[in-house]
């Protein structure tokens, strides 16, 4: 397909925080059916695949998938920047939107805005502003520039946080933020710990009947109907994840 923006949704059974995370059940749906299911409502996004790693413990994933019709691709579990790039290089896509697993809570309509403006500029890389909850996360990037970071990335947090190539070299790229009118950044939907997973649920739980689509300003609503909700999860720190490959950096370049 001529000017494709493929869609890929980085998952993994295993997390060391909270073990098999993407499949706990939201209203009796694993977590990962109900997040490709408001991805679908996209009116930019042409495919989506699962890009799962090739190890055993993912198996469960691909089974999820194939039961619901969901394309998979499976490769390199610790370098997840190979695997999103041989997953692009099948489908040959003209622009990759990377979304991870542990946000069932993600706006189709921000990634859709965010596409729009990705394109209307002639970005190489474009990401959602930190003002926007931990959880909107969403980046889009030129196949291209895909193919250069898969070329060039030494660093450990390069391969496997997909885009940290490109945003740590912006002299060879023409990189943009996606900003938000509010700072939202003091919220996090995305679903890492224990505590994360008993918020979003209880979202689904008071949303979803009505609305099974519901979008941002809903859950804002019912989080000024319902403040203590947002205290159930406020004492984490975002990007933990990144933080720690950042330290493996450190220790990669000693032994250089």
């Amino acid at each position: 397909m001529e000017n494709m923006i493929l869609a890929i949704l980085q998952v993994r059974y295993s997390s060391s925080r909270l073990p098999m995370k993407v499949l706990k059940p939201i209203l009796n749906k694993p977590m990962i059916l109900h997040q490709v299911e408001r991805l679908q409502h996209s009116t930019m996004i042409d495919k989506i695949v699962v890009a799962t790693s090739s190890h055993d413990s993912d198996d469960i994933i691909e089974k999820i998938c194939f039961e619901n019709n969901i394309e998979i691709f499976r490769g390199k579990l610790n370098n997840v920047l190979d695997r999103f790039y041989q997953c692009a290089k099948l489908y040959n896509p003209q622009h990759v939107v990377r979304l991870t697993g542990d946000c069932p809570l993600i706006d189709w309509q921000v990634i859709d805005e965010m596409i729009q403006y990705f394109l209307d500029n002639n970005f190489d890389y474009v990401k959602t502003s930190l003002k926007f909850p931990d959880g909107l996360d969403a980046e889009v990037l030129k196949i291209k520039t895909l193919t250069d970071a898969s070329r060039n990335a030494t660093l450990p947090s390069e391969k496997e946080h997909v885009t940290q190539y490109i945003i740590n070299n912006p002299e060879q790229f023409s990189n943009g933020v996606y900003e938000l009118n509010q700072d939202l950044s003091h919220l996090r939907w995305t679903v890492d710990e224990p505590e994360d997973f008993i918020l979003v649920e209880k979202i689904y739980q008071a949303l979803y009947k009505e609305n099974p689509f519901f979008l941002t300003k809903d859950i804002l609503d019912l989080l000024k109907e319902q403040p203590y909700l947002n205290h159930i999860n406020d004492s984490f720190i975002r990007n933990e994840g990144l933080g720690k490959s950042l330290e493996e950096d450190k220790e990669f370049l000693k032994n250089v």
